[in-house]
């Protein structure tokens, strides 16, 4: 069990004491050495706390400490804390907004949440192109007292509110106070459209190394910024589902200890049964050999190497594609190149599983004598299969995230263990066919 950093009894905790005693303390424990925090300590501590943190901490305080440190958020923030709570707790939370922070907030609600317009702040600094330097830094100062999300860029708007340009806070320093914005602004602006997905967003953070970026609707008018912060925030989010689906199980929709254990059951009891039904197709395959098995028992000895090895390669390269497909290196045109790329791949893992595999039934052979006369020829057979299955197990793997991107479907739901299941059975059948080729009059 984890020890739990003590907590001092002094009015003088600190943020960085709190952060380290946070995880381990229950949310009755979480509020009251909340309390003790300074003020500015406090702030920074709140704004720092994962969504699902604020909703249990703002639901444990009072109503004038709620109303206070839910308005020292942004509306994105608020937007994302609201949509985590009940219908009685969202409309009781959104009354103790100001009106308009409620009508901002309401406004980002509208939006899907994997959208750009359910990530963005409307907060964002603005500047007109007929205004000089001097103006523009004049406002910026005033604009900096209100509420940014950052003032690393002034975002010009004309009279429509349209996007005509972007100037940075440096090249306002720089630049002489009586030159006009227009002259000095950067035109060439990476913008994204309101309804655009919230991966897409974060490739394009990716691509151009930005600090923000701009939200516009389909007449180019500008909504608002999504952030670094905010990016970072949905780059976790979209890992974390991928990887609990690669895991065989459906996504938790809140953190591991604060998820409900009836609640995890039920998201990993139905693909657990599914692979349970599909690896009866296993025992399936096995009894349709029981007669070779029978007369040649040392086959039954290489069953758990040959589809344990195409399970393997298959979760390999299920997992290197999905990985690609969310960072948008493959797309679904690239179908062909990828297959043989992974089809190349199979063939030279599965040699070098094979080679492996027959060495080893050599060496045994001659070490304690384990598998009879006809050593060479099960060798040959295990050492084949092995190519087959790992193989398979490749191109099964790669492909089949396509196949779900084509229907619609998450990609992340070809996870590893139902790739391995889908190999096993079909391991299986290479393996036995394999068997009867090669030892058919020997040992069969």
């Amino acid at each position: 069990m984890m020890e739990r950093p003590p907590i001092k009894a002094a009015e003088t905790l600190t943020a960085a004491e709190l952060s380290m005693s946070w995880p381990a303390l229950e949310n009755e424990e979480r509020v009251q050495a909340y309390r003790r925090l300074r003020r500015e300590e406090a702030e920074d501590f709140f704004q720092g706390l994962s969504t699902a943190d604020q909703v249990a901490l703002l639901a444990a305080l009072s109503k004038g400490e709620r109303r206070l440190w839910l308005r020292l958020l942004a509306p994105d923030d608020v937007a994302d804390i609201l949509l985590e709570v009940s219908p009685a707790e969202h409309e009781e939370l959104l009354s103790l907004l100001d009106e308009p922070t409620r009508r901002e907030v309401s406004a980002l609600l509208a939006y899907a949440e994997d959208e750009a317009g359910g990530l963005m702040s409307p907060w964002f600094a603005r500047v007109r192109p007929e205004a000089t330097v001097d103006e523009a830094i004049n406002y910026l100062k005033r604009q900096a007292r209100d509420h940014l999300e950052t003032v690393y860029y002034g975002y010009v708007l004309d009279a429509e509110q349209r996007l005509r340009g972007v100037v940075s806070l440096r090249q306002l320093m720089i630049s002489p106070g009586y030159r006009r914005v227009s002259d000095i602004m950067k035109t060439d602006v990476v913008s994204v459209n309101e309804d655009a997905d919230q991966e897409a967003v974060a490739r394009r953070f990716a691509e151009h190394d930005l600090v923000a970026i701009p939200v516009v609707d389909g007449e180019g008018r500008m909504k608002g910024i999504v952030t670094a912060d905010d990016i970072v925030d949905v780059v976790e989010e979209e890992a974390t589902e991928d990887i609990q689906k690669l895991g065989g199980m459906q996504a938790l929709d809140a953190p591991y200890l604060r998820t409900p254990l009836f609640r995890m059951l039920g998201k990993r009891a139905g693909w657990l049964s599914a692979l349970f039904v599909g690896e009866l197709l296993t025992a399936t395959a096995m009894g349709h050999y029981e007669d070779e098995i029978a007369r040649a028992v040392v086959l039954a000895l290489f069953v758990p190497l040959i589809i344990s090895s195409g399970g393997n390669s298959g979760s390999q390269a299920t997992t290197l594609v999905i990985r690609a497909m969310a960072l948008g290196e493959i797309r679904l045109g690239d179908f062909f190149r990828v297959s043989r790329r992974e089809l190349a791949s199979g063939l030279a893992l599965g040699g070098i599983l094979g080679t492996i595999g027959f060495v080893r039934v050599i060496a045994w052979e001659h070490l304690f004598g384990a598998y009879g006369r006809h050593y060479v020829l099960l060798g040959l057979t295990v050492a084949i299969s092995l190519v087959g299955v790992v193989t398979w197990g490749t191109l099964a793997g790669a492909l089949l995230p396509f196949v779900l991107r084509a229907l619609r479907f998450d990609p992340a739901s070809a996870s590893a263990p139902f790739v391995a299941t889908l190999v096993d059975v079909s391991g299986l059948v290479i393996y036995f066919s394999m068997a009867e080729l090669l030892l058919r009059g020997v040992l069969l």
